[in-house]
């Protein structure tokens, strides 16, 4: 389904802003680095809950079990209880929210009033929190 006019203006001023904020990671996103790594990552992690799967079933089949302990299903379960983590820490560093310290200057600049000064306040949250504070802004007004 194709952007209508204003959508697209719409995308043109946040890729905009985006780059106006973090040229880096706005690059970064542009090359497609960020989504292949996380596509690799969600692979390894399937990939390794895959073997780990494998190694569970084939321990409880399997005669050799030292002690009539399953020792191959426990290394099974570890390596399928890793791939769970690696999903997670994957997820957790794409989730988290952006350190305030990172632009202490994205606040800065001439004031024109006291909306100005409440979304300079905003401004320190990050990009996506101005963008849905000027979506609302935009609500309201209609």
């Amino acid at each position: 389904m194709p952007l209508s006019e204003h959508e697209q203006r719409m995308l043109e001023q946040i890729e905009s802003a985006l780059y106006a904020e973090d040229p880096k990671f706005a690059s970064s996103v542009r090359g497609g680095r960020l989504r292949s790594t996380s596509s690799r990552r969600r692979l390894q992690a399937a990939a390794l809950f895959a073997v780990g799967l494998f190694l569970l079933v084939a321990g409880i089949a399997a005669p050799f079990k030292p002690g009539g302990f399953p020792i191959i299903s426990l290394v099974g379960f570890i390596a399928m209880f890793g791939a769970g983590v690696l999903l997670m820490i994957g997820n957790s560093r794409r989730a988290a929210p952006p350190d305030e310290t990172e632009h202490p200057a994205a606040g800065s600049g001439p004031s024109s009033g006291p909306t100005a000064r409440g979304s300079r306040q905003r401004k320190s949250g990050g990009f996506s929190e101005r963008m849905e504070d000027r979506f609302r802004r935009r609500f309201e007004q209609e």
